[in-house]
């Protein structure tokens, strides 16, 4: 039978990545995703919060990326995969650490969402122009800002999955006899 090691997380970066190089030279980026649970308690009414910390690893392009860009604060929707490793501790007792090997990320929220302290960022900033320069050409239409309501912008993340574009679901599923 199939088996399918794939997790999925939606959260907050809790501190910046950091970036570290292999002996063969390839990057590896550690950092920590918090995820929150809320529900209201039945018995008291209370609104009650449960945040679960998720060590995060990637490697090479994907980790050259994350270090770049990311930053503590940044809100991040993420691909991987589960992976214990066994390790000794420098009185040689064995240690196991689980955590989620990265293989896609995808960066939520407006560009200064992971910015804590106003900063810019790296990319590029789009330059305005005053219109034709005299030379023949016609003006540059002006760019007018986006509204201030966007309904996409809420504090809840919504994300159509297409499983069956995932092969390891359709290749799991395919194995899976159905039952009338």
């Amino acid at each position: 039978m199939a088996s399918v090691n794939k997790a999925i997380l939606v959260g907050n970066v809790g501190v910046d990545p950091e970036i570290r190089y292999m002996p063969n030279g390839d990057p590896v980026c550690n950092f920590r995703l918090a995820t929150t649970e809320s529900w209201k308690d039945k018995n008291s009414g209370e609104k009650r919060e449960l945040t679960e910390w998720h060590r995060i690893v990637c490697f090479r392009k994907l980790a050259e990326i994350t270090s770049q860009y990311v930053k503590k604060g940044s809100q991040l929707y993420l691909e991987g995969r589960i992976k214990t490793r066994k390790w000794q501790d420098k009185d040689g007792q064995d240690r196991y650490t689980t955590e989620i090997e990265m293989t896609e990320m995808q960066m939520l929220g407006n560009r200064r969402s992971g910015d804590s302290d106003g900063g810019s960022d790296d990319r590029p900033s789009r330059q305005q122009s005053s219109g034709g320069g005299g030379n023949g050409e016609p003006p540059v239409p002006e760019r007018r800002p986006a509204p201030a309501y966007d309904p996409m912008e809420d504090d809840i993340p919504f994300l159509r999955v297409d499983m069956n574009a995932d092969p390891a679901f359709v290749k799991a599923s395919a194995r899976v006899r159905r039952v009338a």
